[in-house]
């Protein structure tokens, strides 16, 4: 029988603006497990839950942080403003006793606010992703994860992904079968498959010039065809080098890159909505022979284009 002693000491640190999904499944996960003693602590500016009509109340402060074996941070509203220094500093000294820290979606960026995750890998939900890299440039950022574990650090991807590290957690702590048990009582998957790539709606770049908005719409229109770089540039009445230097200003990848993405997209569309043949849809997106949209797929969505269509394939 599991004693108060025995028991890992769970603190959730709730910030303001802090979401009730994932505050929730934390909650959820290790409030009703015997094993954990679960605290929620804040630094006493409360924890309103934006248009929810309700308020979190903590139990601690932020020296709950102090004698706790895991400290989570849920996802909060406004990562334009970092979290106060005190909650900052209690972040850090956390971590200096040896403390695990897991966030959860934007969570990561109280993490990264502290410095914690300088030079190391980690992920957020994929809308943030390219937010939290370019306000913290020394941290890899892994958009396609649904979490990230790094031995004393774990980051994670937005909402449900929180579900699948925290699992994970339980895992670690208690072993497989322990997870699967609470993973069935949450009608979850224990595990699952691929990234969260696969659920970036389109993956390919947005563009932030329109000079080369006509040859991308054109792209778009005739995928199945061969497009070289030298095709578009005559497409473009630009040079090659023109071409690959407009393309990065615009949007931020390569001509190929963007293409891949595009014809990618494209197929994904097409398994949600239809029964073609996976040999068809790499005729009609360019993607060409079934084993190269396979590999594509892995390459850039994480799981298989099977994979892909039983969990987004339209019912009816």
């Amino acid at each position: 029988m599991t004693t108060a002693v025995d028991r890992h000491r769970v603190v959730v640190l709730v910030l303001p603006g802090v979401s009730a999904l994932e505050f929730g499944i934390a909650m959820q996960i290790f409030g009703a497990d015997p094993h954990y003693e679960m605290t929620v602590c804040t630094d006493g500016q409360g924890g309103q839950v934006p248009s929810a009509g309700f308020t979190i109340t903590a139990s601690a402060g932020l020296d709950a942080m102090g004698v706790a074996d895991t400290v989570i941070v849920p996802r909060y509203e406004n990562v334009d403003v970092p979290p106060s220094s005190d909650v900052l500093a209690a972040l850090r000294a956390a971590h200096a006793r040896g403390t695990r820290l897991v966030s959860i979606c934007t969570g990561a960026f109280a993490l990264a606010a502290a410095g914690l995750l300088d030079g190391r890998p980690a992920t957020t939900h994929w809308q943030y992703a390219d937010q939290l890299r370019r306000r913290y440039p020394r941290i890899d950022v892994l958009p396609n994860q649904l979490y990230v574990d790094d031995g004393d650090i774990l980051t994670s991807a937005g909402i449900t992904a929180g579900v699948d590290l925290c699992l994970h957690l339980v895992r670690l702590d208690q072993g497989s079968a322990a997870a699967n048990t609470r993973a069935r009582f949450l009608v979850a998957p224990p595990r699952r498959t691929g990234g969260q790539a696969q659920f970036v709606d389109p993956i390919r770049a947005d563009a932030t010039g329109d000079r080369l908005a006509p040859l991308r719409d054109w792209m778009l229109e005739n995928l199945a065809d061969d497009l070289s770089i030298d095709v578009l540039a005559t497409r473009a009445h630009i040079s090659r080098r023109t071409l690959i230097r407009r393309f990065r200003e615009e949007v931020g990848t390569s001509p190929m890159a963007w293409l891949t993405h595009a014809r990618i997209d494209r197929a994904r569309e097409l398994l949600e909505t239809t029964t073609m043949s996976v040999e068809r849809i790499g005729r009609l997106t360019g993607l060409g022979a079934p084993a190269s949209v396979r590999a594509a797929f892995h390459r850039q969505v994480g799981t298989s284009p099977r994979e892909y269509r039983a969990l987004f394939r339209h019912s009816g």
